[in-house]
């Protein structure tokens, strides 16, 4: 895809969203089914079901995906479509590339051994290995561009509003 393009496709939702930002917000879903078999939980995808369990290191068999790993996955995804766009938007040429994330769990918190150890990542790292001809500045701009619109990243890193609440079925 061209620069032109990518502007072309989306030059009528920035106006819409200008001239009514409600369009904007739009509310993503994922649902879970906990009926399978032993300590797993069934996501569908947009492509596929997956099946998450517990991570090795809390005591999972590794045969369930981690949902540690599907939220590297998820940030990966999205870096990576947002480095995309704005490499297009930018007219830089990426031949070809890798995105690589990587982050540290303390599993001490998850399993209650030690209450002063952190439940979830401590640190992620987001590395880009791209083949290209773009000199340093472009690169520069490549990546600030796409750290501040990349929404899981931005998720991330700058906290969101959380709630969880258990409810059942209503009786008669």
């Amino acid at each position: 895809m061209k620069s032109d393009e990518l502007r072309g496709i989306q030059a009528p939702l920035k106006d819409r969203y200008r001239a009514d930002p409600e369009q904007a917000v739009v509310k993503l879903e994922a649902t879970g089914d906990l009926s399978g078999e032993g300590l797993t939980c069934s996501v569908t995808t947009g492509k596929a079901l997956v099946e998450a369990g517990l991570h090795p290191a809390t005591g999972g068999d590794g045969l369930s995906a981690c949902s540690g790993d599907m939220l590297l996955e998820a940030l990966v995804a999205c870096a990576g479509v947002t480095l995309r766009a704005v490499a297009t938007a930018l007219d830089i040429t990426i031949r070809s590339g890798r995105v690589h994330a990587e982050g540290d769990l303390d599993f001490r918190g998850t399993l209650g051994v030690d209450r002063e150890a952190a439940v979830g990542f401590r640190s992620i790292r987001t590395t880009f290995h791209l083949d290209t001809d773009a000199d340093a500045e472009a690169l520069a701009t490549l990546s600030k561009l796409t750290e501040r619109y990349c929404v899981v990243h931005q998720t991330l890193s700058g906290g969101v509003e959380l709630s969880m609440e258990i409810t059942q079925p209503a009786t008669a």
